[in-house]
């Protein structure tokens, strides 16, 4: 059983409650979850990353995609409508239905999809806001002006 001791972290940290409580859940690390389908995610650039999901068998049109509340859902279901019933010898190609979610980091905004040999490219972009980005505090003096030389 996988369990990790998170409490030294909780003594030097704020807010990240919510981080150590997914860690504690996260799906897959304990051999539990599904694998299907498979995929990639990727950095393409400090702020730039990539899930590429292997979809064979699978148009444009049997997929959706929806980003709601920092998730990211994508869900598979092949329509079987107007499709001639086939006898399968052997049947390898994967075309059940899935649903793989993602939680998506605060500021993450998911730029588009596209689809390529088989492979679901969903391209994403981390933008921080000003008010969030690092920004540099001169100290005062005590006669209210600015000390030399202060880079903190």
């Amino acid at each position: 059983m996988r369990h990790f001791d998170l409490s030294p972290l909780y003594r030097s940290t704020v807010g990240f409650d919510k981080l150590f409580s997914m860690l504690d859940n996260a799906p897959g690390v304990e051999g539990g979850g599904s694998s299907y389908p498979p995929y990639n995610i990727e950095r393409l650039a400090e702020d730039s990353y990539r899930i590429s999901m292997a979809v064979a068998g699978f148009s444009e049109a049997d997929l959706s995609i929806e980003v709601k509340e920092n998730a990211l859902t994508i869900v598979g279901e092949k329509s079987e409508d107007g499709e001639p019933e086939k006898d399968y010898l052997h049947r390898g190609i994967a075309a059940r239905a899935f649903e793989r979610r993602f939680q998506l980091a605060d500021y993450m905004r998911v730029d588009g999809a596209s689809m390529e040999h088989g492979l679901l490219h969903i391209d994403l972009t981390r933008e921080l806001p000003e008010a969030v980005k690092p920004r540099q505090i001169t100290i005062k003096g005590a006669d209210g002006k600015s000390l030399e030389g202060s880079t903190h």
